[in-house]
Formats: C-alpha cells, structure tokens, sequence
C-alpha cells in the first residue's frame, strides 16, 4: 500500500468523521480540543431520535455519545498522527445509573493513562442539572493506517484490512 493512498484515505476519513449520520440523527455537538488537550465534551439532547422503547435514553445513544468523547480526548490529548495511525475502539464499560431530568446530557472523557499503543480514557454522562446518569472506562487502540474498505469491493490481494 502506498503512502499517498494511506495519505488520501486519511483524509477522506478525517472529513467523514464530521459527517457521521448516527452523530447526526443524535444530534451530538463537540469543539475540537485543542491538540495536548486530554478532556474533551460532547453534548446530545434528550430527544425522541435517542429514545428506546420507553421513551428514556436509549443507552446505545449514551454509548455512541461516549464513545466519541473519549475518542477526541484520546485523539487530542496524545500525540495521535491520523496520518499515519487509527484509534480504533478496544473495550468499553458503560455503567447505566439513572435517566435524565434535562434537556440535554453531557459527556465529559479525560484520559487516564496513554500508553504506547493503549489509551485508557474515563467519562461521566451527565445532565444539565449535574444528575449522574452514566459512567464509562473506555480504551483505544493505536494502529497502523488502513484503507478503509468499501462496501461491495472486495480489498486488494495483500492489503490490510480491519
């Protein structure tokens, strides 16, 4: 594989992650942090697209908001190269301990030990009114750049795939 197409691949990747549609249809809003950084928040309205059947937060909408937090502290708050690694999701832990009483839930990551090739990252989901409503112990794994594939396309013969 050569080193413009990992180029290229990093970059479309990089502009993809901003165009997420689950982010979108949860309505997840985050700022960048800033490079050295390792906090980092994500907010999402309390809202019928991030409901389950009881009309709360369903908790694959909490994971998916924690997910991304800790993604961008990892991301952010470490030396993390997009040009030449991924971070790729290793184990999550998602402790559910109470519903939202707001409009809007927060989640707050901050990196607790960045290894190597590990980065463990812990995060508190919380409402507007500082009610606990989730924790999470997450962990990142760095890896070498692959050419995402694309659905339908079988990958070249020799190339790395996930």
């Amino acid at each position: 594989m050569s080193d413009e197409t990992i180029s290229a691949a990093s970059s479309e990747r990089r502009q993809a992650s901003t165009e997420i549609p689950l982010h979108a249809m949860l309505g997840l809003s985050w700022e960048w942090p800033d490079k050295g950084v390792d906090v980092a928040e994500v907010r999402m309205p309390v809202a019928p697209p991030a409901f389950g059947f009881s009309t709360n937060l369903h908790g694959g909408a909490i994971a998916t908001m924690v997910d991304l937090a800790c993604a961008l502290a990892a991301a952010r708050g470490t030396d993390f190269d997009p040009e030449r690694e991924s971070l790729v999701t290793s184990d999550m832990h998602v402790r559910y301990l109470g519903r939202a009483r707001t409009d809007t839930v927060v989640a707050r990551a901050r990196i607790v030990r960045a290894g190597s090739s590990l980065i463990v990252v812990e995060c508190q989901v919380t409402d507007d009114a500082d009610h606990l409503v989730a924790v999470a112990d997450f962990s990142m794994m760095r890896v070498a750049l692959r050419v995402p594939l694309t659905p339908g396309v079988d990958p070249e013969p020799g190339a790395m795939s996930l």
